[in-house]
């Protein structure tokens, strides 16, 4: 246990120039590839920052909520932690992922359509004695820990980017990027933040200046599926120019094609939604309204994750939403 709690459980990531985006974007273009996190996504920055304070406490048994990227980093965490773990997921979630959590020891339960309702039995079970909730993004620990992505930005860029894109589903990311942009003292870097329509829940917070709750989720960006965003969203937006665009369920998905066909690599819907915002011509627009700056030096986007994603499903999506 307590050389689990020595050291962090993610990794540094690669920042790399991507050649292919910088041409369709017309500058430079950073990708900094969470994707290739050992859990698979960003998420173990934070929650396994979270997992490790939780067991210097004395937790004996950590209980998730998630549609795969934090149980699957909560699952990480407790099996470096050596403490049991109870997943609860929606019930659509992909046997891929399923699989994936019992392989690394975790009891999954499956609760509900969508996250929200998975998440309530989450916390019920969270009261037994010993057993800590782990939030797939909502708590000051997990901010911390994400946090850690922009130190490492910095370090590999010296000067800041133009502006930082990354994708919207609970705002952990949101909030995570935000702290971590006052820390290093760019706060003055725009923040771009992407969602599909069907899971606009921060874009639906902003314009109406309060949290909104969806009635349900409807887009196949399933990681970006919590009907209300985390309450901090909407203070980071005050804190740091945040830009929100919502795209539509295609403009992600093909851009997922895109990426696999330029990079190489294949992320799921949720991280195609931060991608569109060049491959949609999301910059260019934000630009011709002078709502960003016309003298971008470069933008870095952030590749969240690739979990929840196989060959078979990209094609059965790309069918299901007629993408050529």
């Amino acid at each position: 246990m307590e050389e689990a709690l020595a050291e962090p459980f993610h990794r540094v990531t690669p920042l790399l120039e991507s050649w292919a985006l910088s041409q369709v974007a017309g500058i430079p273009v950073f990708l900094k590839y969470e994707n290739v996190q050992v859990a698979g996504s960003f998420k173990i920055r934070g929650i396994g920052h979270y997992c490790q304070q939780m067991a210097k406490r004395g937790c004996r048994h950590l209980v998730c909520s998630s549609g795969g990227n934090a149980g699957i980093a909560a699952a990480y965490s407790a099996q470096k932690l050596g403490i049991p773990i109870t997943i609860v997921l929606p019930e659509g979630s992909s046997l891929q992922v399923v699989r994936r959590l019992e392989g690394v020891g975790a009891e999954v339960q499956l609760t509900g359509k969508v996250w929200d309702e998975a998440n309530v039995k989450a916390q019920e079970l969270s009261t037994k004695d010993g057993w800590v909730y782990v939030s797939p993004f909502d708590h000051p620990l997990i901010w911390e820990g994400h946090a850690s992505l922009v130190r490492e930005l910095k370090e590999s860029l010296g000067t800041p980017p133009g502006a930082v894109v990354l994708a919207v589903g609970g705002g952990g990311l949101l909030a995570g990027v935000t702290a971590g942009l006052l820390e290093v003292g760019w706060q003055h870097v725009p923040i771009i933040a992407m969602e599909t329509r069907g899971a606009h829940s921060f874009n639906a917070a902003l314009q109406a200046g309060r949290l909104v709750t969806l009635p349900d989720i409807t887009s196949v960006a399933k990681s970006l599926g919590a009907k209300t965003v985390a309450a901090r969203t909407l203070e980071c937006a005050k804190e740091c120019e945040v830009l929100s665009e919502v795209v539509e369920d295609q403009d992600a998905l093909r851009a997922v094609q895109r990426f696999l066909d330029d990079e190489r690599m294949l992320v799921e819907p949720a991280c195609g939604a931060a991608l569109a915002a060049v491959y949609s011509g999301i910059l260019q627009k934000l630009q011709a309204e002078g709502r960003l700056s016309q003298a971008l030096a470069s933008v870095v986007v952030i590749v969240c994750g690739g979990n929840n994603i196989s060959s078979q499903q990209l094609q059965d999506l790309k069918i299901q939403l007629g993408c050529s």
